[in-house]
C-alpha cells in the first residue's frame, strides 16, 4: 500500500473516497465549507437527518455524492473541541468504514483538522496507523477462492493526505514515514501471533528471525537447546522439558548507532504455546493461549520498524521460545532448577513458567552493556484484573526509564500504568527450599512476578512491561492487537534522537 501527502481540489480529484471530519458542534472547517457548497449543502441535510452526528468515532459513506468527483464521501465525526482521543477515534472510525468499502485509492483531509496536543506529525502518524490496523487480516488459513478471497481483503491500495498548507508538509511527511514503519511493525506481530501452535513453533519463530537478516539487515543468532545447556540456562530449559519442540534462544541485532554504542535490549516471552505444564490450565480459551508469545511477536515488530526507520541507535532483541505442555519429562511443582544466574528456583505451579524463560534472558543480555532492558511479556492474569484492557502494566526500579515508557505511551496512544516493585512484596517470593519460589501466593500476582524478574536485574536500568491485557482480545473478534509495539518503537525513536 502506498500512503503519500497531496496538495488537491478536493471538490475535483478524482478517487474512489475522499474523507473529511465533521465537527459536532462547533463550526464547519473551510474543507468542509468547500464541499457543502459544492453539493448543495449535503452535510447540513444528512446531520439534520440524525443519521450522523458528527460525534468521535461517527462514520457514514455517501455513495456518488452529487456536485463532487469522488466516488464516495466519508463523513467522520470529530467531536466539538477534538483531542487526541477524539482524533485517535475518528482515525480508527474512517479505516474502518473505508475498508468496508470497495475504495482502491481514498483521500484523507484529516490531518487538517485542528487537535488539541497534537502536531501534524502526530495527527499524520495516527491516522497512517489507523489505516495499516485496518487493512491487517488474517486469512492466510482460509480455504476462499477468487471472489470469496478478494472480497475478505481490503482493496485499499493508495492513499493521500491532504497536507492544507505548504509549511506542514515536512512534519506530516516524516509522520506518514513513522505511521508506515510503525504499521508495517504492528502487522508483522499480529501475524506471527495470530499464527496457530503447531504452526508457529520456536523452531518457526527462529526461521521468521533469520528472513531479517535478509530483509532488514539484521544481524541474527539462534542459540539451540546444546548452547542454552552449556550456557547453564537451567530455568529456561525446564520449561521445555515437557515439548517434543525444543527451545530456542533468538538474537537479533540492529545496529544503527555508533560502533561501540550500548545497545537498549528489549527481551519478549516467546511461548508460542501454553498449557499450562504439570498445572494444567482449564480448556475454556486455551486456544488463545498461542498468544503467549506477543511478547516476542512486539519485538520482532519493534525491530524491524527500527530498521526500516532507520534510527541512529543500536537494539538487540532477545526473544527465549518454547511450548509449555505436560509430559513425564515436564517441571512439577516442588521441583528446584538452577538460573543462568546461579540463582536456585522452587516452582511451586508450573503454569508460571514465562518468568522461567525470561529470567535467563535477562542474564543472558548483560553480555550485551545494555543501556536498559525492557522485558515484555504476557506475564499474569493477575494484571488483566488490575487495569483491565486498555493499559500495559508497567513496572521498573528505575525512574527515569519509567517515566520515559510512560511519556512514550501516552504520545504513541499505546498507554502504560505503573505498578510497584516494592522490596515489601519480595517476602512473598520466600522458600525455605531454594532462594526463591516461581509465584508470590494469591495475592498482588502482577507484582510479585515483577519482584521475581527484578531479582536478576541488579545491574541494570530495566523495565517489564506486563501485556497479558493489551496483546490480544477475544470473542467474536479475536485476535492480536499488536501492542506494545507503538509504545516501543516510540522509546525508540526517542532514544536515538537524544
Amino acid at each position: 500500500m502506498k500512503i503519500q501527502l497531496s496538495s488537491v481540489d478536493i471538490v475535483n480529484t478524482r478517487t474512489d473516497c475522499l474523507i473529511i471530519g465533521i465537527n459536532e458542534k462547533a463550526e464547519q472547517s473551510a474543507t468542509v465549507r468547500k464541499i457543502e457548497k459544492a453539493t448543495n449543502r449535503l452535510v447540513e441535510g444528512i446531520l439534520d437527518s440524525g443519521d450522523f452526528n458528527g460525534r468521535p468515532g461517527s462514520a457514514i459513506v455517501i455513495p456518488k455524492p452529487q456536485g463532487i468527483n469522488a466516488k464516495r464521501l466519508l463523513l467522520v465525526g470529530i467531536g466539538d473541541k477534538p483531542d487526541a482521543d477524539d482524533f485517535a477515534a475518528a482515525a480508527s472510525a474512517a479505516a474502518r468504514e473505508l475498508c468496508k468499502t470497495r475504495s482502491i485509492s481514498a483521500v484523507s483531509t484529516l490531518p487538517e483538522v485542528s487537535v488539541s496536543g497534537l502536531d501534524n506529525k502526530s495527527k499524520a502518524r495516527i491516522v497512517v496507523q489507523a489505516i495499516h490496523n485496518a487493512r491487517y487480516r488474517f486469512i492466510q488459513l482460509k480455504t476462499m477462492k477468487g471472489k470469496a478471497r478478494k472480497d475478505a481483503q481490503c482493496s485499499l491500495a493508495r492513499v493521500s493526505l491532504q497536507s492544507g498548507n505548504i509549511r506542514n508538509e515536512p512534519l506530516l511527511k516524516e509522520g506518514i514515514r513513522e505511521g508506515n514503519a510503525i504499521g508495517n511493525g504492528v502487522a508483522l506481530a499480529k501475524r506471527l501471533s495470530d499464527l496457530p501452535g503447531n504452526l508457529c513453533t520456536p523452531s518457526f519463530l527462529a526461521g521468521e528471525a533469520k528472513k531479517l537478516v535478509r530483509t532488514h539487515g539484521l544481524k541474527v543468532q539462534v542459540l539451540d537447546e546444546a548452547k542454552m545447556k552449556a550456557l547453564k540456562m537451567g530455568a529456561l530449559l525446564s520449561v521445555s522439558r515437557g515439548s517434543r519442540e525444543p527451545a530456542k534462544l533468538i538474537t537479533m541485532e540492529y545496529q544503527g548507532g555508533k560502533r561501540g554504542q550500548a545497545p537498549v535490549v528489549l527481551i519478549g516471552k516467546g511461548l508460542t504455546f501454553d498449557a499450562g505444564g504439570i498445572s494444567l490450565k482449564p480448556a475454556g480459551a486455551m486456544d488463545e493461549m498461542k498468544y503467549d508469545m506477543c511478547g516476542g511477536a512486539s519485538v520482532f515488530g519493534a525491530l524491524t520498524a527500527a530498521a526500516e526507520l532507520k534510527l541512529k541507535l543500536n537494539v538487540v532483541g532477545i526473544v527465549p521460545s518454547s511450548e509449555n505442555l505436560p509430559d513425564g519429562a515436564a517441571n512439577k511443582p516442588g521441583d528446584v532448577v538452577t538460573s543462568m544466574s546461579g540463582k536456585t528456583i522452587e516452582i511451586l505451579n508450573t503454569d508460571a513458567e514465562g518468568r522461567l524463560i525470561l529470567c535467563d534472558a535477562i542474564t543472558y543480555a548483560e553480555r550485551y552493556s545494555p543501556s536498559a532492558v525492557i522485558d515484555i511479556a504476557t506475564l499474569t492474569g493477575a494484571c488483566v484484573v488490575a487495569l483491565g484492557n486498555p493499559a500495559t502494566g508497567l513496572f521498573s526500579t528505575d525512574d527515569q526509564l519509567a517515566n520515559e515508557l510512560l511519556e512514550c505511551g501516552e504520545n504513541a496512544r499505546d498507554r502504560a500504568w505503573r505498578m510497584p516493585v516494592w522490596k515489601e512484596y519480595q517476602k512473598q517470593l520466600n522458600t525455605p527450599f531454594a532462594d526463591m519460589a516461581n509465584i508470590g501466593g494469591r495475592t498482588a500476582g502482577a507484582v510479585t512476578a515483577a519482584c521475581f524478574l527484578a531479582r536478576f536485574t541488579e545491574s541494570m536500568k530495566w523495565a517489564h512491561l506486563d501485556i497479558a491485557g493489551t496483546a490480544w482480545q477475544s470473542g467474536a473478534n479475536k485476535g492480536a492487537t499488536g501492542r506494545p509495539v507503538s509504545l516501543l518503537t516510540r522509546f525508540l525513536i526517542n532514544r536515538a534522537s537524544d
